[in-house]
């Protein structure tokens, strides 16, 4: 199984994402509020700003505070787990 870290020692496994999205958008914001009241929300940013949301095929929602360029990266194993300064 190929994990994927997203940031604060937070792993995810990478064949489970199927998107990952700004959190900017309104339907992405009714989408994160929807899985919060199903209890669908895994806050991986540790109380920083949300800067990326990964949506999950089991329908969970996962908020990062890294950025969807440095998730992509990392899923495309061009980036080092520990190379950038947001963590």
């Amino acid at each position: 199984m190929n994990m994927i870290n997203i940031g604060f020692g937070n792993l995810v496994a990478a064949e489970r994402i199927l998107a990952i999205v700004s959190p900017e958008s309104a339907p992405i914001k009714r989408l994160v509020q929807d899985a919060k009241d199903g209890g669908r929300v895994i806050d991986g940013s540790c109380g920083r700003k949300t800067r990326s949301v990964i949506l999950t095929d089991s329908e969970h929602v996962i908020l990062c505070a890294l950025s969807s360029e440095i998730l992509s990266n990392r899923l495309e194993g061009k980036d080092a787990a520990g190379d950038d300064p947001e963590e």
